[in-house]
């Protein structure tokens, strides 16, 4: 798997990040495909599935669990990824312990959750950045 990895360009970009490794760094590209495709990261996150539904009714917005609509593997791969991170980044360890004790202990995966989702943002923009631009109509060749 690592060798595969390595031979895949935006595998090797990904991995650089801190949490991913080889296997959920190619799983990202290969499920991603061309990152050119999503406009912004919202549309990457809600791709996967890991924005969260939403119930509205008489001017109050709720917010739930996450869709999962999208690829169950990049899905896991990611909140364990998320998990490897916020050892690492105290921004995302802080964010994750503010989930829990909004939340309570027993609805951790919630905030695991939340933790794939914003390491799904910041892959997209590990990728985007290593994409060259896109052409506009008007530009020249």
């Amino acid at each position: 798997m690592a060798q595969q990895a390595e031979s895949h360009p935006a595998a090797v970009r990904l991995m650089q990040h801190p949490g991913v490794g080889p296997v959920t760094g190619l799983a990202m590209a290969l499920a991603v495909g061309p990152v050119e495709r999503f406009r912004n990261s919202k549309r990457l996150v809600s791709y996967l599935g890991l924005n969260p539904r939403e119930s509205s009714s008489g001017g109050k917005q709720r917010l739930g669990s996450i869709k999962k609509q999208g690829n169950r593997l990049v899905r896991f791969l990611l909140g364990e990824a998320a998990h490897t991170a916020a050892r690492q980044y105290p921004e995302l360890r802080r964010m994750y312990q503010r989930v829990e004790f909004r939340r309570g202990k027993a609805v951790v995966p919630q905030g695991g959750m939340a933790l794939a989702r914003k390491l799904a943002v910041r892959l997209y923009w590990v990728l985007r950045d290593a994409a060259p631009p896109a052409r506009t109509q008007g530009s020249p060749e």
